[in-house]
């Protein structure tokens, strides 16, 4: 059985828009300033290693389309091979392959993605999409690779919500400059003691 799994470069100030510079944010780039070292490397690569699925919003989903299809290699071989599900309202003719368009009921796409998917349904970017996923309560983990930067502006990891959520820490740990932070959503009404 899949698990939804939101993946994400943020910065300490829980800033996660634009870490690699592509998207045209005036801050954006920031996270090729630090070194996340071999083990963070590792990290990303077992991480994709294990997934079944992506699952992604439109603009992030067209901005992968557009980079990843060209390069090679162990970790964009399985990128580009995995089933990518993207959800949109507006996108018609999905170009990169193995590509499937969600429309519509979410938690039950989400659902049978769960149901469907040997191993993790990674998230990545995405920012719409995972703030519906939260909304909903569909993630499983979160794996969030912390950057020691404070942009002071941009989109953020957690955008304002009308219910208070709790965490509880799988594990917390340091490559070079980041510390990658492994989470679960504690159930309702789980302390955290």
């Amino acid at each position: 059985m899949g698990r939804i799994v939101v993946s994400q470069f943020v910065t300490l100030d829980g800033v996660m828009e634009d870490p690699g510079g592509s998207e045209g944010f005036e801050r954006g780039g920031w996270a090729f300033m630090f070194d996340r070292g071999a083990d963070g490397d590792r990290f990303k690569l077992e991480e994709v290693m294990a997934s079944g699925a992506l699952l992604l919003g439109r603009v992030t989903y067209e901005g992968f389309a557009a980079a990843w299809p060209s390069r090679s290699g162990e970790f964009a071989d399985k990128f580009n091979a995995m089933p990518k599900f993207v959800v949109s309202r507006t996108l018609e003719r999905p170009e990169w392959n193995n590509t499937t368009v969600i429309r519509g009921d979410l938690r039950g796409a989400v659902e049978r993605l769960r149901a469907e998917v040997d191993g993790d349904v990674l998230v990545n970017g995405s920012a719409t999409l995972m703030a519906a996923l939260m909304d909903e309560g569909l993630v499983d983990e979160y794996r969030l690779m912390v950057f020691p930067a404070v942009l002071g502006a941009g989109k953020r990891l957690f955008p304002e919500t009308h219910d208070p959520a709790s965490l509880r820490v799988v594990s917390a740990t340091t490559a070079a400059d980041v510390v990658i932070l492994v989470l679960e959503p504690r159930a309702a009404g789980e302390s955290g003691r």
